[in-house]
């Protein structure tokens, strides 16, 4: 009887052709919901089943803000030096080495500048897997010569902050950032140039006390943690339990500390049609 035996050798099943699933076609939202990576990246990375956020880095900004992901970069390459010979669990100047080597980026943000719906803006947009999109003095430097290129070409400036707040491998001069940032930023606005502060999630510590919040226009994405000390930090430091929703964009939003939260899809038309009104231009 051979009704159960393979009378031939060497005769592949369906079972054994079967190959492992590609890494990276799937993403699983924290929600549990999962999405094709192809569908995901053409819904400007938010999920449609939850609309889930995905956190994105300042490359998918830059494709979601410019015509045609078209910009000229400034200053791509002006990197920190380890001026303090930093130690933690390892040295700040291999950090920084680590840091370039993962995301291509030599510090935590980037700065461009190009056409968006046919008109000239900057945007800088900070990179929160650069160290966490901390802030030290390249961020603070490129920070103050995109204010500089705004004033210089008469156009609007848009910073994306994505930040865990100073880094702490600078010190004091990391500190320094935030009064350097927030005084250009006066100069800015003594030229007249408007100037929209769109805080991700998260935005956090020496960030928030500084140019995130001193847009004309201060905006947010949806559930977006925006605070100076998180939820953790706050909850160890009170030892209370904390409101449900607290320090999220909706939060902020109700308390007045933004003007309006943008879905993803909409940022682009969002951020240009109140350039538009605050310049007094026609509604494009």
């Amino acid at each position: 009887m051979s009704w159960f035996k393979r009378r031939e050798k060497g005769i592949q099943t369906k079972t054994e052709e079967k190959k492992d699933t590609p890494k990276g076609l799937w993403y699983k939202t924290p929600t549990g919901k999962i999405i094709g990576t192809q569908e995901l990246t053409e819904n400007n990375y938010v999920s449609p089943e939850d609309d889930y956020h995905v956190h994105i880095g300042s490359k998918e900004y830059f494709e979601i803000i410019f015509d045609n992901n078209k910009y000229e970069e400034i200053d791509p390459k002006l990197k920190s030096k380890d001026f303090l010979k930093f130690i933690d669990s390892k040295k700040y100047i291999n950090r920084l080495k680590e840091a370039h080597k993962k995301t291509g980026l030599y510090d935590a943000i980037r700065v461009g500048i190009g056409l968006s719906k046919g008109k000239k803006i900057v945007v800088a947009c900070m990179d929160f897997k650069f160290i966490g999109g901390s802030m030290g003095s390249v961020v603070g430097e490129k920070i103050s010569r995109a204010i500089d290129c705004s004033i210089k070409h008469n156009v609007p400036l848009l910073i994306i902050s994505k930040s865990g707040g100073a880094r702490m491998m600078e010190s004091a001069t990391s500190l320094m950032q935030m009064a350097k940032t927030s005084a250009k930023l006066n100069i800015l606005s003594e030229e007249k140039i408007p100037f929209i502060s769109l805080c991700t999630d998260p935005t956090t510590g020496g960030t928030t006390a500084s140019f995130a919040m001193l847009g004309d226009i201060n905006i947010s994405e949806p559930g977006a943690l925006i605070a100076f000390a998180g939820p953790r930090v706050v909850k160890d430091t009170t030892g209370k339990e904390l409101p449900k929703g607290f320090q999220t964009s909706e939060f902020q939003l109700e308390k007045g500390f933004l003007d309006f939260i943008s879905h993803r899809k909409d940022l682009k038309n969002k951020i240009n049609l109140y350039l538009d009104l605050i310049l007094n231009k026609k509604i494009r």
